[in-house]
């Protein structure tokens, strides 16, 4: 345990906050729990400066880290899509560009532990494409968290939110396509498969 993830685990508690404050009643709820959001995102780039800067690297951080951020994006995502003001293809759109997301983020880490099993982790490395999704999913979510009422200005605003929130999909295929080329000579079986020590229960 150290600074770093001690931010990592700040991050997670903050979820349930934003949760609870996105449900209240109270004038301004919708910007606290944007701001909310903006903390945990910050907490995000914090513990991975400092786990750099300080050398605080721990392979308990290195795990918690990604399931974070992951946590962070789909429970933002699941409560925007529950709570959407907007009917018709807008709202079709934000369930389907949600659930891109969402199954680009399941894949991917099921790819890279895949890949960390057999001792090829450094093929799936994090590219630039899918630092650039993150920060435009991050941009989006806000302004949908903000702009979430069914005030018509807001409205106006919510659907550049969805827009952005569009980018961020298209984002997240190319980033997802970019780490599947990556692995898949091993995938199509062009590589050999290095053999690994103790196999996972593929039950579990």
């Amino acid at each position: 345990m150290n600074l770093p993830t001690w931010l990592t685990l700040f991050r997670v508690a903050l979820l349930p906050v934003m949760v609870a404050v996105f449900y209240m009643p109270f004038p301004g709820h919708n910007i606290t729990a944007a701001i909310v959001f903006v903390l945990a995102a910050i907490t995000d780039w914090l513990d991975g400066f400092l786990a750099r800067r300080m050398n605080l690297t721990s392979a308990f951080g290195a795990f918690l880290d990604p399931v974070a951020d992951k946590l962070m994006v789909a429970v933002t995502l699941f409560l925007l899509v529950e709570s959407d003001p907007t009917s018709g293809w807008s709202s079709i759109l934000l369930a389907l560009t949600s659930a891109v997301i969402v199954g680009r983020e399941i894949s991917v880490s099921a790819l890279r532990e895949w890949m960390a099993e057999i001792g090829m982790s450094a093929t799936v490395k994090v590219a630039f494409v899918g630092k650039l999704k993150t920060i435009m999913q991050m941009v989006a979510l806000v302004v949908l968290i903000v702009q979430h009422e069914k005030e018509a200005t807001a409205l106006r605003l919510y659907h550049i939110g969805e827009g952005l929130l569009v980018i961020a999909g298209i984002l997240t295929i190319w980033s997802g396509v970019y780490y599947l080329r990556a692995a898949w000579p091993i995938l199509r079986g062009d590589m050999p498969v290095p053999p690994q020590r103790n196999p996972p229960d593929r039950e579990a």
